[in-house]
């Protein structure tokens, strides 16, 4: 009997401690939750009765080498219907459709849907948005909201780019400076019941956005404006495919226009644009046709949109023809294998292996020097000199200069250069490179190699962006860009800028000539593949001033009609920049000698 009661005792001390325990370790956790997780648990308690809306960030603007703004946002709205919160669906259904040109059925669809927040139309117009917010209308809710906005429509539409409907960059700059550009959204946190329906004055709260940084460009709106025109005029005159433009300070890279026409409409990027519309003088674009299956014409317009962005100037590889004899003067120089003065013969062609390989000139131009030559743009002075420096030499320029790798411009879809694979090159394939044939590179590897071969040596980076600041204009960063020094000497920089110099004043780029201004340059005429298709590339480059060169420019004409040499036509399109940009950028027109005599002779 007293042992039954002893292990009673036992066991219910036993019983005692565990439950003890136990309830002191739910003490303990309840302490923990209520004291250490009260933040946590209150403010998941708080997010199962708020409603999130995003208050929309403002996108920085792009802004140009004279503060000019190229791309802005305008205020927009959003309108949106919480299920839950409708009292009479059917007025909203009318009110929505007829102030937003909407289908019923479409309004509809939307404002039946159960959900806790249901989008009717984003970029709604501001007036119809407060016309909109007036009816007061419960379960519909108006939302400001931001879309990109581009002042001046087609300039520079390859080169600015454009967003989506999310407001994100798709191409171009607004793609590549996204971090710089974008914001950060806000919220609108709203106050409801366990049916989610709004709990009245409980108000709002919200988080307010923080605007995107502006980025500064160096591209200068007069600059690009001056450029599309001489581009477009050249393109009806000569029925052209497209024709691109290039303007760059040679000394840091700094571009100031680029142009690719036909350009696109940047605030409507989904219409086509094309040469034929263009040259129609239709700039409003096309729509297709509904007659094709309609999957199989989705492909056709996507691809038809994707080549019109296309920006061709970095995108799109050519053969350069006669202006890379520039870069074959670099590297024969460099390597000491010709001087100025040395003797050729052009009989009108140079007989290569078992090829003979003609001159554009083909009754030929007899006795020359190398100054001479490059002045006549001879393709058997070039053939000469690429055969005494041999392909080891040559590919090692290339690779000195550049030539092979990218330019890194800051801009998406740089395409490299197409060039031989050295132990394929024989020497018809050497002959043929030396004067600018059967390889491919960009027109921003063309110029961007030709400014670091003037400028003195000093391989430059192209680029658009010189800085990013807030919108009260303080500094947020400086965009610095990698400069390799040393690509080629001094002295030969000095050579080339003194025989591109003559082949303006007196040789084949003659017509780009200016009174007043020293100037140089080299033609170029190539044929695009297959030969057979007859289609040639007219182009010229040229810079100013000769011998301290301060911008430089290319114009590149795609397939012209009739007369298609580059000395006839594309130099002309430059001087017509030149005419109108240099005295804008500051660059002084000098006196000639006959306006010297007649300014003494007014003295007297």
């Amino acid at each position: 009997m007293v042992r039954n009661k002893t292990f009673n005792r036992k066991k219910i001390l036993i019983i005692f401690t565990v439950v003890s325990l136990v309830l002191l370790l739910m003490a303990g956790r309840l302490v923990y939750l209520m004291v250490y997780c009260s933040e946590y648990y209150g403010k998941k308690a708080e997010d199962l009765h708020e409603r999130e809306r995003d208050i929309k960030a403002a996108r920085g603007k792009i802004i140009d080498a004279t503060g000019t703004v190229l791309a802005t946002n305008r205020t927009v709205c959003t309108i949106s219907v919480i299920h839950s919160q409708l009292e009479d669906p059917e007025k909203v259904i009318e009110v929505l459709a007829r102030e937003l040109g909407m289908e019923e059925a479409a309004v509809r669809k939307r404002v039946e849907k159960v959900s806790s927040i249901e989008r009717v139309k984003s970029n709604v117009d501001k007036e119809t948005g407060d016309k909109i917010r007036d009816y007061r209308l419960a379960g519909v809710k108006v939302d400001e909201d931001y879309k990109r906005y581009y002042p001046y429509d087609t300039l520079a539409s390859k080169v600015l780019g454009f967003t989506g409907g999310d407001n994100q960059g798709i191409i171009g700059l607004e793609v590549i400076y996204e971090d710089c550009l974008k914001g950060t959204n806000g919220k609108i946190l709203t106050l409801t019941d366990a049916r989610g329906v709004e709990i009245e004055n409980a108000g709002e709260r919200r988080q307010e956005p923080v605007d995107g940084n502006n980025l500064h460009i160096s591209l200068d709106y007069n600059i690009q404006l001056y450029c599309e025109q001489a581009a477009k005029k050249v393109m009806e005159a000569k029925s052209a495919d497209s024709v691109s433009v290039i303007v760059m300070n040679p000394q840091n890279g700094e571009i100031m226009a680029m142009v690719n026409v036909p350009e696109f409409h940047l605030n409507d990027p989904f219409s086509l644009v094309t040469a034929e519309d263009v040259l129609s003088g239709n700039g409003s674009g096309t729509s297709q046709s509904p007659s094709q299956d309609e999957s199989a014409q989705k492909e056709v317009t996507q691809e038809q949109l994707n080549q019109m962005w296309r920006n061709q100037c970095i995108s799109d590889t050519y053969e350069p023809g006669s202006v890379f004899k520039i870069i074959t003067t670099a590297a024969a120089f460099e390597e000491g294998v010709v001087s100025l003065n040395d003797n050729f013969f052009c009989p009108g062609y140079k007989l290569v292996e078992d090829r003979r390989i003609h001159c554009h000139k083909r009754v030929g131009h007899g006795a020359e020097t190398f100054t001479q030559g490059i002045m006549n743009s001879c393709n058997p002075v070039f053939i000469e000199l690429g055969m005494r420096l041999g392909t080891d030499n040559f590919y090692k320029y290339f690779q000195q200069f550049g030539l092979l790798q990218r330019t890194d411009i800051d801009l998406p879809g740089e395409a490299v250069t197409i060039m031989h694979d050295k132990k394929n090159v024989g020497p018809v394939e050497l002959a043929t490179v030396s004067f600018g044939q059967s390889f491919q590179i960009t027109p921003i590897q063309l110029v961007t190699t030709v400014s670091s071969l003037i400028n003195g040596g000093n391989r430059i980076t192209p680029h658009f962006g010189v800085s990013v600041k807030n919108d009260q204009g303080k500094l947020v960063k400086t965009l610095r860009y990698d400069v390799k020094e040393g690509i080629v000497s001094s002295e030969t920089s000095a050579v080339l800028r003194s025989v591109l110099e003559k082949v303006v004043a007196e040789g084949s780029g003659k017509n780009a000539k200016i009174e007043g201004y020293s100037i140089g340059g080299k033609t170029a005429t190539s044929q695009t593949l297959p030969r057979s298709a007859n289609k040639y590339i007219s182009s010229f480059l040229g810079f100013a001033p000769a011998e301290n060169p301060q911008v430089l420019a290319l114009c590149i004409i795609n397939n012209p009609q009739g007369i298609y040499y580059g000395g006839t036509i594309a130099a002309p399109v430059v001087q017509e920049i030149f005419t109108n940009i240099l005295p804008y950028l500051g660059i002084e027109r000098q006196q000639t000698p006959a306006e010297d005599s007649e300014t003494q002779e007014s003295n007297e």
